[in-house]
C-alpha cells in the first residue's frame, strides 16, 4: 500500500517523463520498507513513510537521513553504483520535479541501473555460479568483515535482543505457521541461546561483533564490475547489523542451502573459514543458522498478510513454513564424524574432500582442514600467496600437523564434523588422525586417493586457484616415499569426478545423491 502522504510523488514517478525519458515505461519494485523506480539507466529509490516495530520513517527527514545513510554504508563497496541522494521537488505551481529548484516533499537515492539477471539469484537460477564464482563471494564477505569496525563491550547482548525481537515477531504469526511447530522453535531457540551465550560474550570480547551487512542474500549481492559485490546492507537500524561476523555469513549459508545449494554453501562456507579460521564460532552456527531461516519464516508468513490474492498468499505460508521446518533441523544437527583424505600430490585429495564436505555433518556441511592452507597461516601468508623453501623445513611440517590436529579437535568438541586434507605421507600422521577421532568419540574414515603419477602431474600443471606450492620435481621425488602401510580405504581417482566421488561417499557409508 502506498502511503498517502507519497501517494501523488509515486504516481509522478511512474511516467517515463519524471525519469527523462517520457512516454518509456517505468518499472517498479515495491518491498515493505521501500519503492524503487526504474527507467532508463537510472534508479530512484524511496523510503516508505511508515512506522514499524524497528524503524520510523514518518517524517522526510528521518527518510532522508535514511537515503544519506543508504548511500553511506553502500557506496565504498559498490563503486559506480550508488549516485547519491536527490530530492524530489515541488514548485510554486505544484509540479513535481526530480532534483528541481522548487520546496523538497520527498528524498529518493539515485542509483545506476544494472541488468537484474545479474542478480546472484537470477544467476543462480540460470546455472552460472560455480565454485569459483562462491570463492569470489566469500572472499567478498571477507572483506567486508575485515574492514568493518568491531563493537567492544557488546557481551553478546545485542544477538539476544536480536532473538528476543524475533520471537516475538514469530509469535504473531502462529496462526498461518502452525502453534506447535511456532512453539517447539521458541523452546528450541531460548535453549540454544543459553548454552551459546559464554561463546558469544567471548567472541564480542575478540571483536567478532561488527558493523556487518545485515541482509547477506543471494538478492543483495550482484555481479558488478567483474566480481561480486555486495549492496542493500541494512541502514535503518543498527541492531540488526551490529552483528557477529558468523551470523552475518550465516545468512547467505542459509539462503543457499533453502534453494538446494548445500554444495555451493559449503564451498563458500569453507573458503571463508580458510581465510579466517574462525574454528571457535563453529559451537554457534547452528543457532546462527537456524535464526536466519526463523526470521524468513515469519517474513514470509507476515507478507502473506497483505496479499489479496488467495494462491499467493498461500504459497508465502507454504514457504514460511518450510523455513521454519529448516530452522528447527538447523537446531538439531548430526552427530560429528570425522574423515581424513590423504594421498601424494596431484591425487585429487583436495577436490575430493571439498566434494565430500556437504554430504554429512552440521550444515552446510564438514569443515575441511587442509594442511597446504594451514601451512601459510603459520607463515604469515594469506592462503594462496606463494611460499619460498622457508615454509617446508621439517619443523614446519611438524607444526603444520599439530596445527591439523588442535583445529579438528577443536572443531569435533564445537560439534561440527570435520574432513583432514593433507598427504599424510607418514604413517605416524595418518595414526594421528585416527587418535583424534578417537579421543573425541566420533566415528573415523580415512581415504587413500591414488591415481597414475602422469595423470598427477597433468592436474599440477593445470591446477587453479590451490594452494599447493608442489612443483612437477617434488611430485616425482615423492615416487620415493615409503609411505608404511596403508590402511586407509583406496580411491582411484583416476576417472570422472563423479566416479572418484562415488568411491568416497561408498567409503563413508552415505548414499550417492
Amino acid at each position: 500500500m502506498t502511503p498517502d502522504s507519497q501517494r501523488d510523488v509515486y504516481a509522478f514517478l511512474s511516467t517515463g517523463g519524471a525519469h527523462g525519458h517520457p512516454g518509456e515505461r517505468v518499472e517498479q519494485i515495491h518491498t515493505h520498507i521501500s519503492a524503487l523506480f526504474l527507467c532508463g539507466d537510472r534508479v530512484l529509490k524511496l523510503m516508505r513513510a511508515i512506522a514499524l516495530p524497528y524503524l520510523d520513517h514518518t517524517t522526510l527527514a528521518a527518510r532522508k537521513a535514511c537515503c544519506e545513510r543508504e548511500v553511506e554504508i553502500n557506496g565504498p563497496g559498490a563503486p559506480g553504483l550508488y549516485l547519491g541522494v536527490v530530492p524530489i521537488t515541488r514548485d510554486a505551481d505544484g509540479q513535481l520535479a526530480v532534483d528541481g529548484a522548487g520546496e523538497p516533499v520527498e528524498y529518493a537515492v539515485l542509483m545506476y541501473r544494472f541488468k537484474q539477471g545479474a542478480l546472484f539469484d537470477r544467476m543462480l537460477g540460470r546455472g552460472q555460479l560455480d565454485r569459483h564464482q562462491m570463492c569470489d563471494l566469500a572472499e567478498a564477505v571477507l572483506a567486508s568483515h575485515d574492514h568493518a569496525p568491531s563493537i567492544k563491550g557488546d557481551g553478546g547482548r545485542n544477538f539476544t535482543a536480536i532473538v528476543e525481537n524475533s520471537l516475538v515477531s514469530l509469535a504473531e504469526t502462529a496462526d498461518a505457521l502452525g502453534s506447535e511447530p511456532v512453539q517447539t522453535l521458541d523452546r528450541a531457540i531460548r535453549a540454544a541461546l543459553e548454552q551459546a551465550q559464554p561463546v558469544l560474550a567471548k567472541r564480542a570480547e575478540e571483536g567478532k561483533v561488527r558493523r556487518c551487512h545485515g541482509d547477506l542474500h543471494l538478492r543483495n549481492i550482484l555481479w558488478w564490475d567483474g566480481k561480486p559485490t555486495l549492496f542493500d546492507a541494512i541502514d535503518f537500524n543498527d541492531m540488526f547489523v551490529t552483528i557477529d561476523v558468523l551470523y552475518d555469513l550465516a545468512f547467505l549459508l542459509m539462503d543457499l542451502d533453502h534453494r538446494g545449494q548445500r554444495r555451493l554453501a559449503s564451498i563458500t562456507f569453507n573458503h571463508y573459514m580458510e581465510y579466517a579460521g574462525d574454528t571457535g564460532g563453529l559451537s554457534v552456527l547452528p543457532l546462527f543458522l537456524a535464526l536466519r531461516a526463523m526470521i524468513r519464516a515469519f517474513v514470509q508468513a507476515t507478507a502473506a498478510r497483505g496479499l489479496s490474492d488467495p494462491e499467493k498468499a498461500a504459497r508465502e505460508v507454504e514457504e514460511g513454513k518450510a523455513y521454519l521446518a529448516r530452522a528447527l533441523e538447523y537446531l538439531s544437527p548430526p552427530a560429528p564424524r570425522m574423515a581424513a583424505v590423504g594421498g601424494l600430490s596431484g591425487s585429487g585429495k583436495s577436490r575430493l574432500a571439498r566434494e565430500l564436505a556437504c554430504h554429512f555433518g552440521a550444515a552446510p556441511g564438514a569443515l575441511v582442514l587442509r594442511t597446504d592452507v594451514l601451512r601459510k597461516r603459520i607463515m604469515g601468508k594469506k592462503p594462496y600467496e606463494k611460499l619460498g623453501p622457508e615454509g617446508y623445513t621439517p619443523e614446519t611440517h611438524a607444526r603444520v600437523y599439530e596445527t591439523l590436529t588442535a583445529e579438528a579437535q577443536a572443531a569435533l568438541a564445537a560439534g561440527h564434523s570435520v574432513i583432514l586434507d593433507g598427504v599424510h605421507a607418514r604413517q605416524h600422521e595418518r595414526e594421528q588422525a585416527e587418535a583424534v577421532a578417537t579421543e573425541a568419540g566420533v566415528p573415523f574414515t580415512g581415504l587413500w586417493v591414488h591415481t597414475p603419477v602422469e595423470v598427477a602431474m597433468k592436474r599440477i600443471e593445470t591446477r587453479v586457484r590451490n594452494p599447493s606450492d608442489v612443483t612437477l620435481e617434488i611430485r616425482a621425488e615423492q615416487e620415493n616415499f615409503d609411505l608404511g602401510a596403508v590402511t586407509w580405504t583406496r580411491v582411484d581417482s583416476s576417472g570422472s569426478k563423479k566416479e572418484t566421488l562415488a568411491q568416497g561417499l561408498a567409503a563413508l557409508g552415505i548414499a550417492n545423491a
